[in-house]
């Protein structure tokens, strides 16, 4: 069934209820690395019904790993609020897979708009792998709702630095920290007073992955509206992001 229009399509775009009840900030607002979550759940259900599951990929060595992510924050959705989250694949751009989604409330009104580029690893070398080699392919569709594909975040310029030691509670079933534990991580790390902002926009860029107790050296700065983060670890760039706010009202 299609979310959109309700009709049944070939590739059926996936949707999901949910509500923000036990996900919240102090200031009663989705939390972000929990947001990131509910996309990367969606897509990973999508995924399994357009027959690129758990069967043809982690049961199998391989795994779905996200390079890059951004969202366009219309409002974050607040307590106990219902909401629904719509996800469709784009066309395939050779490792590449492109997804998009939309978060939208009860009425229909589109709260968050998404994308993200993913890709598929082997579990035992932590190398690429051609989805031809393995056989998954993922079909595109248009619907003409996608938002502009993600493009990597603006570095900080900045000698400030503080060293994060990844826990055992950061890494997933993929072995290393999950994508949106770094979300977490720049909460911790922005001034105070950012927290209280409205978040406007979201990019991320995902260049290694970081394993358990990987000691990873992160810069950040303030530019303006907009927080940046970046770790390192051995010399080797594992991420950067941007979170950029609203201007803070007088």
């Amino acid at each position: 069934m299609n979310a959109i229009t309700g009709s049944r399509i070939p590739t059926p775009i996936c949707s999901e209820g949910c509500a923000s009840r036990g996900c919240l900030r102090f200031c009663r607002r989705l939390r972000l690395s929990r947001l990131f979550t509910l996309l990367q759940e969606a897509a990973t259900d999508h995924a399994a019904l357009l027959g690129a599951g758990r069967d043809k990929t982690l049961d199998r060595g391989i795994l779905w790993i996200v390079t890059l992510q951004q969202a366009n924050v219309i409002r974050m959705p607040v307590y106990d609020e219902p909401v629904r989250i719509v996800t469709w694949p784009g066309k395939p751009k050779h490792v590449l897979f492109p997804r998009y989604y939309r978060i939208v409330d009860e009425y229909g009104n589109a709260l968050i708009e998404a994308s993200s580029l993913w890709a598929l690893m082997d579990a035992d070398t932590r190398k690429a792998v051609f989805p031809e080699q393995c056989g998954i392919a993922v079909p595109g569709m248009q619907t003409g709702l996608e938002t502009a594909l993600p493009r990597p975040p603006q570095a900080p310029q900045t000698e400030q630095t503080a060293v994060f030691t990844v826990p055992y509670s950061y890494i997933d079933q993929n072995g290393h920290m999950n994508n949106t534990r770094y979300f977490d991580l720049a909460e911790d790390n922005m001034p105070d007073a950012l927290r209280m902002r409205t978040l406007r926009e979201v990019k991320t860029e995902y260049s290694r992955e970081a394993r358990l107790d990987d000691a990873i050296t992160l810069k950040s700065e303030l530019v303006g509206d907009t927080f940046l983060l970046a770790g390192e670890s051995e010399g080797q760039k594992l991420f950067k992001l941007s979170l950029a706010y609203a201007p803070d009202e007088p």
